[in-house]
């Protein structure tokens, strides 16, 4: 006979273990977008293009994640949490080849941009998938894997990035096989894809997605065994209730306030929460990383090393935060990392506008400003992954009323990818117009207002249930 406390420990760790199954497609998240921070040369060489075409390349990929997770939000009403993880698994293994193989840069950006509907996607679903299946006491934590899951698939995009280029010479070098490092790079994410279209295939569906569609019996099972007959059933009730007073298919005209041709504030917090999380800049770090630091005078090799130590400073702040997370609560976190994030870009703006041009027209800093602006990188990463980094996605996760859940997460990452677009496109523009010390103005600027937004916008959603939220 299995005992009531053998019984809840088995159901934690199946929780646990389809969790983090979803968090693969954070993994694939991060590694997608972490892995193009060591091809730029590589790009710029093969495919013969200035600073603008440049910045196209790398930002093209934004441009489907953006719509990825506008029609992942939609499509996931319609077939479920986990089927559109199954679709993104394939876009990425699809992606991951194609990139390496491209020869021209309509080919690369076609590749890049199916690869970014499967990060928008598994953006958007596998926090929300979570999100439905953990209990409210530890879902924090839970979602919060997600990040670290991203942060660890950027990482290890670094370090294969690092290692492909080292043992080649450099990322144009040839590799294997004829082929130039920086194309290895791309293919090393085929394997994490098909381990993650694999494991997908042994996960059940969102039991929440299942009553809203209909299939109470199925939601029932799954949830008897998430978290055992007696709270399942009462869990499939509250979930019911939870629609009862307006049962219909979700549609984006529920994202409209009662009465009102305008969006529900809730609409507008998530907008804000996935702008701002954007606007801070952490993505041209992610994305020049490699760039940024040879620009201010570091080798290729020192600043590929230099952005697996920020993976490194990034993968510890996201444990921190899940930690915490569910004992103090999402606001403070948001709000103390805004803060913090505030003076570290201002201190990096400073360090920047006392760079010099040497005779070959390359960034120089003294080496008292070098040591600031290191400092200040790597505390401004941390700063942003106990914050904004998982929190933003732990809280669209959860903060939308299980009627609103798709549409509200689809129009929040809509925003949240275009953001990423914008300040990841204009980022080589800015770097020979107003330079590093502006662009990084800009986002300290961002990071202050940011503060505001979030002690008169956001609500905490520590310890409520799914079915507590309000619109």
């Amino acid at each position: 006979m299995i005992t009531k406390d053998t019984a809840t420990e088995t159901s934690t760790l199946f929780i646990i273990l389809i969790s983090c199954v979803a968090t693969i497609g954070g993994f694939l998240f991060g590694f997608d977008s972490g892995v193009i921070n060591g091809t730029v040369d590589g790009l710029q060489i093969a495919f013969n293009s200035d600073s603008v075409g440049t910045g196209f390349n790398v930002a093209s990929m934004l441009l489907g994640c953006a719509v990825g997770a506008f029609f992942a939000g939609r499509l996931a009403d319609y077939f479920g949490r986990r089927m559109i993880l199954i679709v993104a698994a394939v876009f990425f293994l699809i992606s991951a080849w194609g990139s390496g193989v491209a020869v021209s840069s309509a080919e690369f950006v076609f590749y890049r941009v199916l690869g970014g509907l499967a990060v928008g996607a598994a953006s958007v679903m596998a926090p929300a998938y979570i999100s439905e299946v953990a209990p409210a006491h530890y879902r924090g934590r839970l979602t919060t894997v997600q990040q670290i899951a991203i942060i660890t698939g950027i990482f290890s995009a670094f370090v294969s990035n690092y290692f492909l280029a080292g043992i080649a010479g450099a990322s144009t070098h040839e590799f294997w096989f004829g082929y130039e490092a920086w194309r290895w790079m791309f293919w090393v994410e085929m394997l994490p894809a098909a381990i993650f279209f694999v494991c997908l295939m042994f996960i059940p569906e969102s039991p929440r997605y299942l009553v809203v569609s209909g299939r109470k019996a199925k939601a029932l099972s799954v949830l008897t065994r998430l978290y055992g007959a007696t709270e399942g059933q009462a869990k499939v009730t509250e979930i019911d209730a939870s629609l009862a007073a307006d049962h219909h298919k979700p549609k984006f005209s529920d994202l409209l306030a009662p009465g009102s041709k305008w969006p529900r504030k809730i609409v507008w917090i998530g907008i804000g929460l996935a702008t701002f999380q954007q606007l801070v800049g952490i993505n041209v770090v992610f994305y020049y990383g490699a760039v940024l630091w040879q620009a201010v005078g570091f080798s290729e090799s020192d600043a590929l090393l230099i952005n697996v130590i920020s993976g490194a400073v990034s993968i510890g702040a996201c444990i921190v935060t899940a930690l915490l997370i569910d004992k103090i609560g999402r606001k403070p976190l948001l709000w103390s990392g805004s803060i913090g994030m505030a003076i570290t870009l201002g201190a990096m703006s400073i360090a920047f506008s006392t760079a010099t041009l040497d005779s070959s027209g390359q960034l120089q800093l003294s080496d008292q400003m070098g040591v600031l602006a290191l400092i200040a990188a790597n505390a401004y990463v941390f700063f942003f992954n106990t914050s904004w980094g998982p929190v933003m996605w732990v809280m669209l996760g959860e903060m939308f009323p299980n009627q609103i859940r798709g549409s509200g997460l689809a129009v929040s990452g809509l925003f949240q990818w275009g953001s990423n677009f914008g300040i990841t496109i204009t980022f080589p523009i800015l770097l020979t117009t107003i330079g590093l010390a502006g662009a990084y103005g800009f986002y300290a600027l961002s990071a202050v207002v940011s503060v505001f937004f979030v002690l008169y916008m956001v609500h905490e959603t520590k310890g409520l249930e799914l079915e507590e939220m309000e619109g």
